[in-house]
């Protein structure tokens, strides 16, 4: 991770305070004075600050259940942020590992672990993501076969990797997808003439939304490997 950030995750610095004495020379790292606020460390380096070691506070993994109306940043912006009023602490920290639209709602997964974040959005991890879609039409069996097999999206050189999809009612599915190509979900259903009204997301990999919107935990340990075990085994 950046030195700079090392800081912030290891004391109570701004990330603007935090720069300001790297730069001034106030940091050591393997017994060098480092000035340049971008410089990689890793966690297990000896990184010493006002004549103390640092130690960076533990990786946090969070489920957040999104409502409408929110963005994924750590700041409002047109929208408020997601973390508004949920009592996080230092949110600057953290940043969600797959974005939602501020329309859609459902689960985010949101860390400071930014390794952790990469297996689950990297495409060749095959992290299923499930959505509940709320359509304007009917779903008719032409645009499912369709959605199983991919659709051409407008500006992508190559079809949607093959979806999963269980109809729930005639305007209501379910959609399971690996990829998160920008606004996907919404473009799948414009390529078969169809559009999106409502969209929620349920799962992702083996982590299930089980909270009230506008609530949060810490996922599980169990939830926390089951991604990393999943890397591990495309990695070999």
């Amino acid at each position: 991770m950046r030195l700079d950030k090392f800081i912030c995750k290891s004391t109570q610095l701004t990330r603007v305070e935090a720069v300001a004495r790297i730069q001034g020379g106030d940091v050591i790292v393997n017994g060098d004075v480092v000035v340049v606020e971008r410089t990689q460390v890793h966690e297990d380096n000896h990184i010493i600050f006002n004549g103390q070691r640092l130690q960076a506070r533990a990786f946090r993994y969070l489920l957040v259940h999104k409502p409408v109306d929110t963005i994924c940043s750590n700041i409002d912006e047109a929208y408020p942020s997601l973390f508004s009023g949920l009592g996080i602490a230092n949110t600057s920290e953290l940043h969600v590992a797959g974005r939602l639209d501020a329309d859609t709602t459902g689960l985010v997964l949101v860390t400071d672990d930014g390794r952790w974040s990469f297996d689950i959005i990297r495409p060749s991890l095959a992290c299923e993501k499930v959505y509940r879609v709320n359509l304007s039409q009917d779903i008719n069996d032409d645009a499912t076969a369709r959605l199983k097999s991919g659709v051409q999206l407008q500006g992508e050189a190559r079809l949607t990797l093959p979806a999963k999809l269980e109809i729930v009612g005639p305007k209501e599915v379910l959609l399971t997808i690996i990829e998160g190509k920008y606004h996907q979900v919404k473009r799948m259903f414009a390529a078969v003439g169809n559009r999106v009204i409502g969209l929620h997301r349920e799962r992702v990999g083996a982590v299930t939304l089980d909270i009230e919107e506008g609530q949060w935990r810490y996922l599980t340990a169990d939830e926390v490997n089951a991604f990393i075990s999943k890397a591990n085994s495309t990695d070999e």
